[in-house]
């Protein structure tokens, strides 16, 4: 696809990683909006350990806003970041909706637990670095930076 550095996964919902640098990207594809930020969100708690070792536990509520999907994309990471550090929280489950650039989300997920978790990194927010929010024909969205670790 023109324009498109990035292999395009066969099925969607979908997410990725890939490095940058001595940073981490994270990749999120979705048929709607909502759906590429949580695949991206999955990705940024990849970035810690396997997903499929987190339990969806304990919920959390995340309001964002802002004049456009790039940034709106960056203040949903960051408010993730926030919540894994602040609280020492990992997270799997992630339930969004997006309406005129004002996201409200609610995550699931449990406490940081060292020996089954083990983590590799720890975020500390995302950048300007490969930033995108696109559309691509025929309906997949894709929401895309490089985090800072």
């Amino acid at each position: 696809m023109e324009g498109v550095n990035f292999p395009i996964p066969e099925t969607i919902p979908h997410w990725q990683l890939f490095a940058h640098d001595s940073d981490i990207g994270v990749r999120g594809f979705g048929a709607t909006l909502a759906e590429a930020f949580e695949q991206a969100a999955i990705a940024l708690n990849a970035m810690v350990t396997e997903p499929h070792l987190i339990e969806a536990l304990e919920p959390t509520i995340i309001h964002c806003a802002a004049n456009d999907p790039d940034f709106l994309f960056m203040d949903w990471l960051n408010a993730v970041i926030y919540e894994m550090v602040v609280n020492k929280m990992l997270f799997s489950k992630f339930e969004i909706t997006i309406q005129d650039l004002n996201l409200h989300a609610k995550i699931w997920g449990e406490p940081i637990d060292r020996e089954r978790h083990q983590p590799a990194v720890e975020p500390k927010g995302t950048t300007f670095t490969e930033l995108k929010v696109m559309k691509l024909p025929p309906n997949i969205w894709v929401a895309q930076c490089v985090v800072d670790v």
